[in-house]
């Protein structure tokens, strides 16, 4: 039997992923403050409570794929998926997938980067939830969502662990469409 689904405003859930989050300071570099979620993944109570709570919103909305966008994304979206008894698929880096694909590229501060998935990976029609960790700009999780356009997809909309909400994010992706546990 699972466990009952906290509501997104469950505020012992955001107490308690609180406590656990880490932050490491100038990780990936000077000046960023990164949120370490690997505490949270560690304490299978609390992991099981995220997954309920992220997938709680989806629930009754004949979700049939969960996108997990590379890489903390996988360990998220892949629960989230048997959750909502959807199948998994993982957007990737370019280059990662060994079957033939198809790649969205986006544009970053400096240069551009992609995502890509395999080219059967979401059928005409599918109803697509796209999950990661952190929304920050939102430029990989709008690529990822042009992809599943691309393949024939209908995009439910996006979950999220967290939002740094400064980055502008929600606004880029449409507010209405993003959840999230936790807003910095």
């Amino acid at each position: 039997m699972n466990p009952p689904v906290p509501s997104l405003t469950d505020t012992t859930l955001v107490a308690d992923l609180n406590a656990r989050l880490r932050d490491v300071p100038d990780f990936p570099k000077p000046g960023i403050v990164f949120k370490d979620i690997t505490p949270v993944l560690a304490d299978p109570r609390l992991f099981g409570r995220v997954i309920n709570a992220m997938s709680a919103p989806f629930r009754g909305q004949h979700v049939t794929k969960v996108v997990g966008v590379e890489a903390r994304g996988f360990l998220l979206g892949a629960p989230i998926a048997l959750a909502l008894n959807a199948g998994f698929v993982p957007a990737r880096k370019p280059g990662k997938l060994p079957h033939r694909s198809v790649v969205e590229r986006y544009s970053l501060e400096y240069g551009s980067d992609g995502v890509e998935m395999h080219e059967d990976a979401i059928l005409q029609g599918e109803r697509v939830l796209v999950v990661d960790d952190v929304l920050a700009t939102g430029g990989t999780a709008e690529a990822t969502a042009r992809l599943v356009s691309r393949l024939g997809g209908e995009l439910v909309g996006f979950s999220f662990l967290l939002s740094l909400d400064f980055l502008e994010g929600p606004n880029r992706l449409g507010r209405e469409r993003v959840t999230t546990l936790l807003t910095f």
